[in-house]
């Protein structure tokens, strides 16, 4: 069961934060053995943070900054311990705070920084967990987490970047779809029945646009229906593995937008793998770890497959050469790291330059998408005006 509790310290300090315990009861014990008088402890997994978790969301941000200043704090010589104690005062975010609270007493308890941490998965992903092990065994935790919040930056940065380019395109067809459906509903059926008064001749355009209107107008719940059935069993069969490589193999195919997505998950594969290279984890766990952060099915195979063929003894160059999905300028970077023993920095190069790319490829596209919707705009707009103006125009022409 987890509990949020609040509880006074020796010196009359209020503190609170999460734990796990049977009951209550045994919540307020294992608080007075820790010198603390608990004042109120509830349990939290109700209904309403079941069904709107993001009331209770870590953001990136918040990750980002933990993990700085807890770098930040090891390299000016405080231990783990007085480090997070200090953090979870100066954390803004309750969810973030509690999480920060329950690492301390994990910690308290004997077990290590990435033991406490790995028992968060929402907020502490694998190749995170993985990377503060690597930290820990090499007694250069300070510096893994300073690379560790550098690579969550520019993780943050891409994803954001490309938010932005979707977003506008993405705003106009959602608003041009509303005031289709307003004409539809509410304008075109007040016009229809004025044309049947007037006994106008409706041109074709003007035809076209009733006829739709009628038909949303009768059967609109039926739309409504099929749309929800059809979405259900989109997703549903996207969750398969047919489907995943079927719709994964597609998005890769797409007009420019399949090159963006392929760059950002080589700039994320390049920059995650040789940040686990780097803090000294094996190649092949790497590898593996690394694959679920694409996001792609084809690109997990792909990198999985690397990982087997590195297992046989195949360098990680010649069996990423085997695979069309990576690039020459790749695969010859990672040749280069091998020969030379600096594998990470190859690919830190290498996740710079598929950035700069994405950059590139955001730019060319948002230029190119606003002519293409304002000329979309454009002839939706000149249809409608063309299918509601004509009749009143061919009305006034013959009074004329």
């Amino acid at each position: 069961m987890r509990l949020r509790y609040k509880a006074a310290t020796k010196e009359g300090k209020l503190t609170q934060g999460l734990l796990d315990a049977k009951d209550i009861e045994e919540a307020a014990l294992y608080l007075r053995s820790k010198g603390f008088l608990p004042i109120q402890i509830v349990r939290i997994d109700n209904k309403l943070s079941t069904q709107l978790p993001f009331l209770n969301s870590v953001k990136t941000q918040d990750l980002v900054l933990f993990t700085r200043q807890l770098s930040s704090m090891l390299s000016s010589g405080l231990t783990v311990m007085k480090s997070l104690e200090i953090l979870k005062d100066q954390i803004q975010n309750p969810a973030m705070a509690e999480i920060v609270t329950t690492i301390i007493n994990d910690v308290s308890e004997g077990k290590t920084l990435s033991q406490a941490i790995s028992k968060h998965p929402k907020v502490f992903s694998n190749i995170y967990v993985s990377i503060i092990k690597a930290g820990e065994s090499s007694g250069l935790l300070d510096k893994v987490l300073l690379r560790l919040a550098d690579n969550l930056e520019k993780q943050a940065k891409l994803k954001s970047t490309i938010k932005s380019a979707l977003m506008y395109p993405i705003i106009v067809i959602i608003l041009m779809a509303v005031v289709m459906l307003v004409m539809m509903v509410f304008v075109i059926p007040q016009l229809t029945v004025l044309y049947e008064n007037l006994g106008v001749a409706l041109p074709l355009p003007t035809q076209i646009l009733i006829s739709v209107s009628d038909f949303v107008t009768l059967f609109w719940p039926v739309i409504l229906i099929i749309i929800a059935a059809l979405i259900y069993l989109y997703r549903k069969w996207a969750k398969t593995l047919g489907g995943r490589l079927i719709i994964d193999d597609l998005v890769l195919k797409m007009p420019v937008f399949g090159k963006l997505i392929k760059q950002t998950i080589l700039a994320e594969f390049s920059r995650t793998f040789g940040l686990l290279v780097g803090t000294g984890t094996l190649v092949v766990e790497a590898l593996n770890e690394t694959a679920e952060t694409t996001g792609n099915v084809h690109f997990y195979n792909a990198i999985v497959g690397v990982g087997q063929q590195v297992e046989k003894g195949v360098t990680v160059g010649a069996a990423m050469a085997q695979s069309t999905l990576f690039p020459s300028l790749l695969v010859q970077l990672v040749k280069i790291g091998e020969q030379t023993g600096k594998m990470d920095e190859t690919l830190q190069k290498a996740s710079e330059y598929f950035e700069r790319e994405v950059d590139q490829l955001v730019k060319t596209l948002t230029t190119a998408m606003e002519p293409f919707i304002m000329i979309v705009l454009g002839i939706g707009v000149a249809f409608l005006i063309i299918s509601v103006i004509t009749p009143i125009y061919s009305l006034i022409s013959s009074i004329q």
